[in-house]
């Protein structure tokens, strides 16, 4: 019989964005001290989870957005263009997302209108061309 693998979000692997790692934790991977990621949660850099005492508890989305971060303050940039920054990566993130998922119903809708102008030739092969497919002038070039 085989040997069913573990799942990566079960019980013994919690999932990306389950906050486990206390605040300690946390500062040991990625290298900032508990002060500064206190700081970055008041200013809303970060958002960790929270026990029920109000106990700070960090996901690994968490840690890796204090690495990025722990990179661009390293770099230079100010909290306030950290926080610029990350919100138009996010915007980005979403931009991508909503443009595939417009090229996926335009992919549908060209297939549904291919098929009913197919269906519609074959019913009714007698029909001139008005205008071919991917031209914008009646019966080919103007004048012509």
């Amino acid at each position: 019989m085989p040997r069913s693998t573990p799942s990566r979000n079960g019980p013994g692997n919690p999932g990306p964005n389950t906050p486990v790692y206390v605040i300690s934790v946390a500062a040991e991977l990625t290298g900032l001290h508990p002060q500064t990621l206190r700081q970055y949660d008041r200013v809303g850099l970060v958002s960790p989870g929270r026990t029920g005492g109000g106990g700070r508890r960090y996901s690994l989305n968490d840690i890796e957005l204090l690495r990025v971060v722990a990179e661009l303050t390293a770099a230079g940039i100010g909290l306030e263009g950290v926080r610029r920054i990350l919100a138009l990566e996010n915007q980005v993130a979403a931009l991508r997302s909503r443009n595939a998922e417009l090229q996926a119903q335009l992919r549908e809708l060209r297939g549904a209108l291919d098929a009913a102008v197919s269906a519609l030739a074959e019913r009714r092969p007698n029909l001139p061309v008005l205008r071919p497919r991917g031209t914008t002038q009646p019966f080919g070039h103007p004048f012509g």
